[in-house]
């Protein structure tokens, strides 16, 4: 599975891994300033992973990153029908995979 974040969140999930709670100042991957859930979003394939990539509303530019370790059926969906892990997943589960992915330039369209 995979987890998409702003970059600057990469030394808080280096220290405490993926934890809504340690959500700072940069905006969620949809642009939101709070956790939408108590949880981390996943996505389940590289194709998703990218999606999310592309919707990057955080204003610059994100990570991508290896979540090991989490039973799908531990999922819950979303009201907007994303699937998060409704609990804290530790650092040494996680593996960066794409740094400092630049936001796609929408007019480039």
């Amino acid at each position: 599975m995979f987890h998409v974040t702003s970059s600057s969140n990469r030394a808080s999930i280096l220290e405490h891994g993926l934890d809504w709670r340690r959500m700072g100042t940069a905006p969620g991957i949809a642009g939101s300033p709070a956790p939408e859930q108590e949880g981390c979003f996943l996505a389940p394939d590289e194709w998703t992973a990218d999606w999310f990539v592309d919707m990057n509303n955080t204003g610059g530019p994100v990570d991508v990153w290896v979540v090991e370790g989490v039973d799908p059926a531990d999922l819950v969906t979303s009201g907007e029908g994303y699937d998060y892990f409704p609990g804290v997943i530790p650092a040494d589960r996680l593996r960066l995979v794409r740094a400092d992915v630049p936001p796609v330039d929408d007019r480039a369209f």
